[in-house]
């Protein structure tokens, strides 16, 4: 099998990597893919946003599979495109069409569709330009922050405002709304702030079954102690301590299965990831978001602790037979420290040379922002998230301190990582082992 992954970050090397594994597969390709995927199969130098060129290149290359990592394409119809195509409806994706992506693309459909089917999340209200007096209203009625604001579509993970003040809230409402964040923000989702400890749940469907991944916790935050601008994320963990089998049974019943049996209701042909962001909220769960793929660096967590041949489930979604696939699953520990360019995420250097891949010892190094000198061959920076480095271990301090020494190795002028991944959970151990 010819398998395209679409995508340049983390989270599809982590998919090249992981597919790379199956028996079952040919050739890979990804599109544009980064230097880390060059490694693992062949990069193609299509933009993803030119679904014309995709849909050639998948004829040229005799695509069979197409893995479609970023949410952007999955908004935008990349499905509908494919299914749509007389040259291109044979070619399985794993990705949900339009109407299935809108639950990431609109936050206010997504809080609509939780109401809709019951699954327990934060109160909320959608406000525009012409309801702006009574989003403020809103606001008041919480009487106290933090007050919670998110940009209704994409926003390149930007999209989301947590304000202690309210008077900071109602001035960054009308920013967002006067278009601080493109025409992702003339719609705003007012939320009501929930205490509790995060975790994002992932899920595979073929539209009907599913079969749910390991959990993991990000960290979003720059800064250590989760200080500092929000980023796409600096680390991750897997297992996630607190989500043990009560809870992520409770999580299975309010939210995985109503959510499966709301997109039948809907009509919508659900083929591909779910990705669950969650609060656990006193022991229950509160479902926070939606995201249609897996997120980065979460997938450079969960897909290394997944012992099964993931080509094979991926078929499997593709022809509606998932529950006949059986998840296996390695007990370890993995722990994921972001390696970033120094000023991210705000303005940072690019072309930087890298040294110390190959110094690297029982982890993986996925690549994000990276590229190919075309003068040396070596490996320089792109971006500004550059590498995951992942480390499994039979506790979360040993998975924590071989990452981290790996981490030491990485060299690149003004490399930055958090020094504090894993150590929330590891005291959460320490208070109630």
């Amino acid at each position: 099998m010819n398998v395209l992954v679409l995508g340049s970050g983390g989270r599809e090397h982590a998919l090249v990597w992981k597919l790379r594994q199956s028996k079952s597969l040919n050739r890979i390709y990804a599109a544009p893919g980064n230097a880390g995927t060059a490694q693992e199969g062949t990069n193609l130098p299509i933009d993803l946003d030119d679904f014309e060129q995709i849909g050639e290149a998948c004829i040229e290359y005799q695509i069979n599979l197409v893995v479609v990592g970023p949410e952007q394409p999955l908004v935008e119809g990349i499905a509908d495109y494919f299914q749509n195509n007389r040259h291109l409806v044979h070619i399985g994706i794993i990705g949900p069409v339009s109407a299935g992506a809108r639950l990431e693309g609109s936050k206010a459909y997504a809080k609509e569709f939780m109401r809709k089917h019951r699954i327990p999340t934060a109160s909320s209200y959608s406000v525009s330009s012409d309801n702006l007096e009574e989003g403020i209203s809103f606001l008041k009625s919480f009487g106290q922050g933090p007050y919670v604001l998110k940009a209704d579509g994409l926003a390149a993970g930007k999209g989301v405002l947590i304000v202690s003040e309210l008077e900071e809230a109602v001035n960054e409402l009308k920013l967002m709304i006067s278009g601080k964040f493109g025409k992702a923000s003339r719609q705003v989702v007012i939320e009501e702030f929930l205490s509790g400890i995060e975790v994002s749940v992932f899920v595979v469907t073929d539209g009907k079954n599913y079969k749910v991944l390991p959990a993991a916790k990000d960290y979003k935050r720059i800064g250590d102690n989760d200080t500092g601008l929000n980023t796409g994320g600096m680390g991750a963990v897997s297992p996630v301590v607190f989500a043990d089998n009560r809870f992520m049974n409770k999580v299975e019943e309010k939210i995985i299965k109503p959510t499966i049996q709301g997109l039948i209701e809907e009509g919508i042909d659900y083929k591909g990831f779910l990705f669950l962001g969650l609060m656990n909220v006193q022991e229950e769960p509160y479902l926070i978001e939606y995201n249609v793929r897996l997120g980065d660096p979460e997938a450079e967590c969960i897909l290394p602790r997944i012992k099964s041949d993931l080509l094979q489930l991926f078929e499997s979604v593709v022809a509606g037979k998932l529950a006949g696939c059986q998840m296996q699953t390695d007990d370890r520990y993995a722990l994921t420290v972001v390696v970033a360019s120094g000023g991210y995420p705000g303005s940072f250097e690019k072309g930087m040379m890298i040294t110390g891949l190959n110094s690297l010892n029982d982890c993986v190094a996925f690549h994000g922002g990276t590229g190919t000198d075309i003068s040396t061959g070596g490996v320089k920076s792109t971006g500004g998230r550059v590498f995951a480095l992942t480390a499994l271990g039979y506790s979360l301090e040993e998975a924590r301190t071989l990452a981290y020494e790996n981490v030491a190795k990485i060299q690149f002028k003004d490399a930055y990582s958090r020094k504090d991944i894993g150590l929330d959970l590891m005291r959460y151990q320490k208070k109630y082992s």
